[in-house]
């Protein structure tokens, strides 16, 4: 027995940026149409800006924090923060779950505080009630604007 054992990585390997979100998305946790959207779309733009072909272990944080800054930098506090936060979980995951030497968030990367919106949805059944009202009283579909007046009197012809 004179040649040292072989040892093998037991998680692991070369791990690419496209095959790391690849496993990710594929999880129940991004089932939801809407949550795999988002998620895709940022981490596709980050590993986009950061090489798919690269290895996951190879890239720093810094420049995790960098691709975030240059592709949501100027954006939103609430547009940053969740795409921030796609990030984060994509990375958490690569790290806890998969075991693989993976990059994080950089802590220069905060959150950003988000202002109060005000704003407040219209309710479905009276947009709708609206809707209906303009198509019926208007007579010309959708696209003739919802006045809500009331409807006009006929015309006579006669004196």
């Amino acid at each position: 027995m004179s040649a040292a054992p072989k040892i093998t990585a037991l998680h692991g390997g070369r791990v690419t940026l496209a095959a790391a979100a690849d496993a990710f998305l594929a999880t129940p946790r991004t089932a939801d149409p809407n949550t795999h959207r988002a998620y895709a779309s940022a981490i596709d733009r980050i590993i986009d800006r950061l090489g798919r072909d690269r290895s996951l272990a190879e890239v720093a944080n810094a420049e995790v924090g960098t691709a975030l800054a240059e592709l949501w930098g100027a954006s939103a506090s609430a547009t940053w923060n969740r795409n921030r936060a796609a990030i984060t979980s994509w990375l958490l995951w690569c790290q806890t779950k998969k075991h693989w030497a993976a990059p994080s968030v950089p802590a220069d990367a905060e959150r950003r505080k988000e202002s109060a919106d005000e704003t407040r949805a219209v309710a479905k059944t009276r947009s709708t009630g609206c809707c209906r009202a303009a198509t019926s009283r208007c007579g010309s579909g959708r696209s003739g604007g919802c006045s809500m007046k009331p409807r006009p009197e006929p015309r006579r012809s006669w004196p």
